[in-house]
């Protein structure tokens, strides 16, 4: 398992760097693998590289110095103390209601706004809503969104019993920033690290983006943090929470291998990581059935470009562009995790393999379909693994 977390650690580092890479260098991978590369400077700093470069030395830097110990020890002892800190559970439930009750007194404002003057997407949901969940529609977009039968039923109730499509994806936001805390907590037993990684969530321009937004809702996020939640409390529930975040976006389909070394790399027995693997085999096939034999436009859309992998990776920068404490961190904090291996933190292989994943999933899948392109919304999971990451690093166990 060592040689794994290891490689682990190493094909992390490497992909994020080429991402670093690409908010440096902006035009760099599409001089070399764009089609329309002419009159492109790929050495040509964009207007993060310098902030980026700077961060990342001074970072990198002080992370090593204190991991070999060459920092003053007065520095160091200080750093010791914070991450060993707790917060007790009273104070914990205060601070935790304080948060969610700004978030939500704030981001509350939006469920009036009218997503057909904000988004494009919008009339496509609106026309699919109209004929769910029984008509069919020769636009191949609208029939896209009713192959999402878990989503189309929640927005469909959310706009019925709510009158406001908006209502149910913010509840599934909420929850996703809960569940986010309950997921840092099991790995760290550290609540402390749970209110960083829900902080650092929170301040993310992207998730605040796209929160309250019924186009681009947060449901497969919410479903896809349950079927990792559960392993260790009820771990038959994973499998039927990973279904239900794949009929809500099929774009969590490749996050099952995640999964299954999260599960792997969990306290449960052997016997239960058996009978996970082997319910999960099942549900994938079962899926794999209805995808490829039931009127569904997915095996219609593939089309293989390998080419595109790189150009995905490349649009990371420029779709989190407002996302300046992720971009200026991410490297460290990969590299701070993988050096922070073999510590008390068993599960800290599965959050930088969770990191891995919901990173470089988009360019993957613009390898095989022109359909889909990489939006920003798509990088709330990876958004989601970065903050418990960083909630991790500032977790540490007392020697007492």
């Amino acid at each position: 398992m060592s040689k794994i977390s290891s490689l682990i650690g190493i094909v992390t580092i490497f992909f994020v760097s080429i991402g670093v890479i690409s908010i440096v260098f902006p035009s760099l991978f599409s001089s070399v693998f764009g089609k329309f590369s002419t009159n492109l400077l790929p050495y040509e700093i964009g207007i993060l590289g310098i902030p980026v470069i700077l961060s990342n030395l001074v970072l990198l830097s002080f992370g090593i110095l204190y991991y070999k110990k060459k920092l003053p020890s007065t520095i160091s002892n200080s750093i010791d103390r914070i991450r060993i800190f707790e917060i007790p559970k009273k104070p914990t439930l205060i601070i935790l209601l304080i948060i969610f009750s700004v978030y939500i007194g704030f981001s509350s404002q939006e469920l009036s706004l009218n997503e057909a003057e904000e988004w494009g997407d919008y009339a496509i949901l609106k026309s699919a809503l109209e004929i769910w969940p029984y008509g069919e529609s020769e636009n191949i977009y609208v029939e896209e969104q009713n192959d999402r039968y878990v989503r189309m039923l929640l927005l469909d109730a959310s706009q019925k019993i709510f009158q406001n499509i908006k209502i149910l994806p913010f509840v599934a936001s909420i929850l996703v920033i809960l569940f986010t805390y309950f997921l840092t907590v099991q790995i760290t037993e550290k609540r402390l690290a749970g209110i960083i990684a829900i902080l650092v969530l929170i301040q993310s321009h992207t998730f605040l983006r796209f929160d309250t937004v019924a186009v681009y809702e947060n449901f497969w996020v919410l479903f896809y943090l349950l079927s990792i939640y559960v392993i260790k409390k009820q771990w038959i529930l994973s499998p039927i929470f990973y279904i239900l975040s794949f009929f809500t976006k099929a774009f969590v389909a490749p996050y099952f291998v995640m999964t299954l070394f999260f599960a792997g790399r969990t306290s449960i027995s052997t016997k239960k990581k058996v009978f996970l693997l082997i319910s999960y085999v099942a549900i994938i096939g079962i899926s794999a059935i209805v995808i490829f034999s039931g009127d569904t436009i997915y095996p219609n859309v593939i089309q293989i470009d390998a080419s595109k992998f790189f150009i995905g990776i490349a649009t990371f920068g420029p779709l989190l562009r407002y996302d300046f404490l992720l971009l200026l961190t991410i490297l460290p904090v990969v590299v701070g995790l993988t050096f922070l291996r073999k510590s008390h933190v068993k599960e800290v292989d599965s959050i930088l393999f969770l990191i891995l994943g919901t990173f470089i999933a988009g360019p993957i899948l613009i390898i095989f379909t022109n359909f889909y392109e990489i939006l920003p919304y798509r990088y709330i999971p990876f958004i989601i693994f970065y903050a418990i990451g960083v909630g991790i690093l500032f977790s540490k166990k007392s020697n007492s």
